[in-house]
């Protein structure tokens, strides 16, 4: 057949059925936009004065699944339409078509709507799993954590649901599924004993998160790591410390969290002062210190409860320990720690209280007779020692004993 018979042929269809292609083509374009315009009016009197975030996804799920439908009815009766112009005998089809559907496609649909609704259940599901998790909560960090739980919650459910029903269309169409589910749980396994380490990093996470072990901001002590906590994957926890230094912490090597600023912090205190030292006195020093820091503007608002004084609390080397502590807001115990500690230094001094230091005790030992041997001592200042190797005579800077 040349170009020419086919130029032919063309424009004699055109002639005898274009005009009533045509007419169907302008038909299903008017419906498919009827449907649309019809679509939305039903849509927004069903949800009428709903405004919540849910409401409108769901009307916006259930408008799209209905426009769908209503497009591939229209457009399959359209396909139907030129057919029948063309000389196509689609009863034959229609009625396999129908067939078809009457033995497997309600079961078909019905999965696909049992689906469709336990989706939706699944995603509020995992929206109320969020809200649970911060009822009361005004902090953004915790509003962070429910929502990594409610996505994390949202994927396994609809990953479960979307596999069943996966499964079961399988099915209806005549594939045998056994085979199917045997070979994912055979590869199933294969991946889990591949991946263990990240699966149990995942679960691990999952409940680090679940139980709000650990936030954004915190500073913690993880293993043998410790310092500020920078991000929390479901995978690991990034941590810097004092230095700059960031750890990466796997969360399936987690042993032991200790989390030093959750909910409040104490800024804690081992005050050592010499024996001769009266105690009460110096305890009632201490608690004048603590008041005083507590009533300054710029300590006032990062101190929780008035500094508390557990009393004597060991006796050291060269040193009785009187133990304190103060309440703080999280990870403000280290400022008010520093403050204190320069303010109790400058009262001792003013005080003449001794804050000692160890001290060396020289014994010369005896001899059978019970006789000392003679230690001659001699008070010498530091620019008067002998120099050392390596360096000059008077090359030591002065210094008093």
């Amino acid at each position: 057949m040349n170009t020419r018979t086919l130029v032919d042929n063309l424009v004699n269809w055109l002639k005898e059925h274009g005009l009533a292609v045509g007419l169907i083509v302008v038909a299903t374009l008017v419906a498919l936009k009827v449907a649309a315009i019809a679509n939305r009016r039903l849509m927004a009197r069903l949800f009428r004065g709903k405004t919540d975030v849910e409401s409108n996804k769901l009307a916006q799920t259930i408008g799209s699944a209905a426009h769908w439908v209503i497009s591939l009815v229209i457009v399959g009766i359209a396909i139907s339409m030129v057919l029948q112009q063309s000389g196509v005998n689609t009863q034959r089809v229609f009625d396999r078509g129908l067939e078809w559907l009457l033995s497997n496609g309600v079961g078909i649909a019905v999965i696909v709507a049992i689906t469709f609704v336990a989706l939706k259940v699944a995603a509020l599901a995992s929206a109320r799993l969020a809200s649970i998790s911060v009822r009361g909560s005004v902090d953004p960090e915790a509003q962070k954590r429910a929502n990594t739980l409610s996505s994390v919650v949202r994927w396994v459910l609809r990953a479960g649901i979307l596999a069943i029903a996966a499964v079961m269309v399988l099915g209806q169409i005549g594939v045998q599924v056994g085979p199917i589910i045997a070979a994912a749980g055979v590869i199933g396994l294969a991946v889990g004993f591949g991946a263990q380490s990240l699966v149990q990093d995942v679960i691990s996470g999952f409940f680090i998160l679940l139980e709000d072990q650990v936030r954004v901001g915190d500073v913690v002590q993880l293993n043998d790591k410790s310092g500020l906590v920078e991000k929390i994957t479901l995978r690991m926890v990034i941590l810097r410390d004092f230095a700059g230094n960031v750890h990466y912490v796997r969360n399936g090597k987690i042993d032991v969290v200790t989390n030093m600023t959750k909910d409040f912090s104490f800024a804690v205190f081992d005050i050592g002062v010499a024996y001769r030292e009266e105690v009460d006195e110096v305890i009632a020093e201490v608690k004048k210190i603590g008041d005083a820091l507590q009533e300054d503007p710029n300590f006032k608002g990062d101190i929780l409860a008035p500094l508390e004084v557990a009393g004597l609390d060991k006796f050291g080397d060269s040193a009785v320990v009187i133990k304190a502590r103060m309440k703080t807001r999280p990870s403000k115990q280290w400022s008010v720690g520093r403050e204190f500690n320069r303010r109790l230094k400058k009262r001792f001094d003013e005080l003449g209280i001794d804050i000692p230091f160890p001290h060396i005790t020289i014994f010369p030992g005896k001899d059978k007779r019970g006789d000392s041997p003679a230690l001659k001592l001699e008070v010498a200042s530091r620019d008067q020692l002998p120099a050392g190797p390596g360096e000059k005579p008077g090359a030591r800077p002065a210094a008093a004993d």
